[in-house]
């Protein structure tokens, strides 16, 4: 397909993807869902599962293969600038004292899912057709204690953003948490991949690279990104441009080192200085962004998930097992590691069910697993299916704990406002 052709696919894909994602989402609020629940579950429609299941030859012709590195570059234009927001959020509620609970929540999150996950792996080598033929065990085994590790940061952002809960205690240390328990399980990744390939180029790579870019970004780029910010004379198409080229090279660097563009957004975000000037470059690079570019993403992964693996009765079991370890190891271990550091009970269950969340992530990492050569399509589905309900899970869970906490407070104030009854002599 040339570009001439490539471009009128493009469009009709895009007016596809929009609308599908907003019907979808309209349709998920209704039970209480954030959007981008419901463009996840929009992406998964889209594709062979459901889209390509019903209507095959529609399909090819409005998502033909040459289509997908486009809506997967497109998609990269909303995560990047989703995560630049959230990181600018991130600092300016950050407190002091979250760090240590942050790291202690973080490597619960990261550490008992690892172990679970590939323990799991290991104990279905043999019964379960998920393996991909000459890569080793370990490998798959590794891989999938990592995706079950992975917590979906941009969605978490996005719910907290979406809720009104950025300026909260267990808001500002989700994302916290977050963003640490993602960067260790990148790096990860990147050692997976090196054992896998066989070279230790990629984690080398991956650790230095991010050691070398937050050394740069909070030396020089902060008053870079200060300059443009204060500097007289500037117009606002000037600073403008200057921000969304300091953020594209931020996205470039680290993701040609293998942590993923939306680490070097998000850095950059906690670098940008606090000001009204700066909320409003923040809000104009999301204005049209994360309506449009955001969605393309999902319906990319959604392109690579086939459901019809589940037809198989090990792997449909091997899926169903991935998503209660993933919820235990992931929500429980996250809800402990707070509850041991001190925080509220209210608190911890927060941090908990909002770490629980992999959507985006997972299905990043499952499609580079996928075009590596090491995770199979049945695996695939499997995760994507731990995606799916650990995410769709997470609002339902919230509010669940919100009527919950409520019923102490109403039943207080009844009681307080009670007369007293009268006795008799």
């Amino acid at each position: 397909m040339t570009p001439v052709e490539l471009a009128p696919a493009f469009f009709l894909a895009v007016v596809v993807i929009l609308l599908t994602c907003r019907l979808v989402s309209l349709v998920a609020g209704r039970f209480g869902q954030p959007p981008v629940v419901g463009e996840m579950i929009a992406g998964v429609m889209l594709g062979p599962s459901l889209f390509g299941l019903i209507a095959p030859g529609i399909s090819a012709d409005v998502f033909p293969p040459e289509l997908k590195p486009v809506l997967y570059v497109a998609g990269q234009i909303g995560l990047v600038t989703l995560m630049f927001g959230a990181g600018y959020e991130f600092r300016a509620h950050a407190g002091r004292g979250l760090a240590g609970t942050a790291v202690a929540v973080s490597s619960a999150g990261v550490g008992i899912p690892l172990v679970l996950g590939a323990g799991l792996t290991l104990v279905a080598h043999g019964h379960v057709g998920i393996f991909v033929d000459g890569v080793s065990v370990w490998v798959t085994a590794a891989f999938v204690g990592v995706a079950l590790s992975i917590t979906a940061f941009p969605m978490l952002a996005r719910i907290i953003t979406e809720r009104g809960l950025a300026g909260s205690r267990f808001g500002s240390l989700a994302l916290a948490s977050g963003a640490t328990d993602d960067a260790v399980a990148w790096i990860m990744l990147a050692g997976v991949l090196s054992v896998a390939s066989g070279k230790v180029e990629p984690v080398l790579k991956a650790v230095g690279g991010s050691v070398l870019f937050v050394a740069v970004l909070f030396l020089l780029g902060r008053r870079l990104l200060g300059w443009i910010v204060t500097r007289p004379g500037l117009g606002a198409d000037t600073r403008l441009l200057f921000t969304v080229a300091m953020l594209f090279c931020a996205a470039w660097f680290t993701d040609i080192i293998g942590l993923y563009a939306v680490f070097g957004a998000f850095c950059l975000g906690m670098a940008m200085p606090r000001g009204e000037a700066s909320e409003r470059l923040v809000r104009t690079t999301q204005s049209v962004t994360q309506v449009v570019f955001v969605p393309m993403f999902f319906t990319y992964s959604g392109l690579n998930t086939r459901f019809d693996v589940f037809a198989d009765p090990s792997v449909m079991a091997f899926g169903a097992a991935a998503v209660v370890l993933a919820v235990v190891g992931k929500g429980g271990g996250c809800w402990a590691a707070a509850r041991l550091r001190g925080e509220p009970a209210s608190v911890a269950a927060r941090v908990g069910a909002l770490m629980n969340a992999r959507g985006l992530m997972q299905l990043i990492a499952l499609n580079i697993g996928l075009a590596a050569g090491i995770v199979s399509e049945a695996l695939f589905a499997a995760l994507v299916l731990v995606a799916l309900v650990t995410t769709v899970m997470t609002v339902p869970l919230l509010s669940l704990l919100d009527r919950r906490d409520a019923r102490p407070r109403a039943a207080a104030e009844t009681h307080e406002g009670e007369e007293p009854v009268p006795t008799l002599n």
